[in-house]
């Protein structure tokens, strides 16, 4: 596996170092790559999320805390230069496998220095039953990008002040649980965050690529898009059908639907689920122009395969879901 180093220390925005991964799969004839990344205290939000139900806007400018969206599924995260951002792109179509094998690794590397890491859930490396890493991924022709968190030592009252609620009462009790169930890795080790990461580096990569001054503005270029207003607000209209519902393991959706004379006019989805298909053009379109009854959104769905759209997630579950009695 390849290092990507940049041509000099530069801190960037987080936007940047995911034009980093673009360009890297987009633009580097190898196999796997690898990179790490720090950034100034920035929450970053899953490709279907809506901010306002994710993020505490007003803690979060208050703070000088920066909001940005990224192309992953997935969860809202909180990073600082406490916390260590992951990057990994391998030629890889399989995208849940590659997922999987990816945690596997870096619980490996983890374990390599005497902490009890394990890979859990959907998404997690776990110590102790605590979380320390949350990662996503998505998938461009022909590579598989998987990037993801390593607290190292963040500010944990910052990590759930700057995700929603905003209420007073549950951040004091948000902050007493993110306590039980998420730990930073400088409570396991003796080494600094310096040393952690050379060591990481030593333990997956026998090389480096440096790119090139050209190759940072050709990723500038690539950043610009994660910059603009309508890819982190996102056009979300209002919808007269809202439905909610959580998952074991596909995570939370929220359906919203524009409803006329019974006919699904407009469908979205929103929600920490991740994507291993087309969901405009797999799932949405075949919805769109009809009926909101159950029988006629089961004959959709028969010619579906939901888990090659969204990781886990089967018909019964969609359909609780999507019928659901507020």
């Amino acid at each position: 596996m390849k290092y990507i180093e940049l041509p000099d220390k530069t801190q960037h925005r987080l936007p940047f170092y995911l034009a980093m991964e673009e360009f890297v799969a987009r633009h580097l004839n190898e196999d796997e790559c690898f990179f790490m990344w720090q950034v100034e205290p920035t929450v970053i939000f899953g490709r279907n999320q809506l901010i306002e139900n994710e993020v505490n806007i007003d803690f979060c400018r208050a703070h000088n805390i920066q909001t940005y969206r990224r192309k992953s599924g997935g969860g809202c995260v909180y990073s600082d230069p406490s916390n260590i951002m992951f990057s990994y792109i391998v030629r890889a179509e399989n995208v849940s496998f590659t997922f999987d094998r990816y945690i596997r690794m870096i619980a490996f590397v983890l374990r390599k220095l005497g902490i009890p890491a394990e890979a859990s859930g959907r998404n997690d490396i776990m110590i102790n039953g605590k979380k320390v890493s949350g990662n996503a991924f998505y998938h461009l022709p022909g590579k598989s990008i998987v990037h993801g968190t390593m607290l190292f030592n963040t500010d944990m009252e910052n990590l759930i002040r700057a995700i929603t609620p905003s209420n007073e009462k549950l951040i004091s009790k948000g902050v007493e649980s993110i306590r039980q169930h998420v730990t930073n890795l400088s409570e396991y080790l003796t080494i600094d965050i310096e040393e952690f990461k050379t060591f990481v580096r030593t333990q997956l990569c026998d090389g480096t690529i440096k790119l090139s001054d050209n190759d940072v503005k050709e990723i500038q270029a690539i950043e610009e898009e994660y910059l603009t207003d309508e890819f982190i607000y996102g056009n979300n209209p209002r919808y007269t059908l809202v439905k909610r519902g959580k998952t074991p393991m596909a995570g939370e959706l929220e359906i919203r639907m524009e409803l006329k004379n019974g006919i699904i006019k407009k469908i979205n989805l929103m929600g920490d689920f991740f994507l291993t298909g087309d969901l405009d053009h797999g799932l949405l379109e075949p919805l769109t122009n009809v009926p909101y009854e159950e029988n006629a959104i089961r004959n959709i769905l028969k010619n579906i395969q939901l888990k090659d759209i969204i990781l886990h997630l089967d018909e019964e579950q969609f359909m609780n879901i999507l019928f659901k009695k507020e």
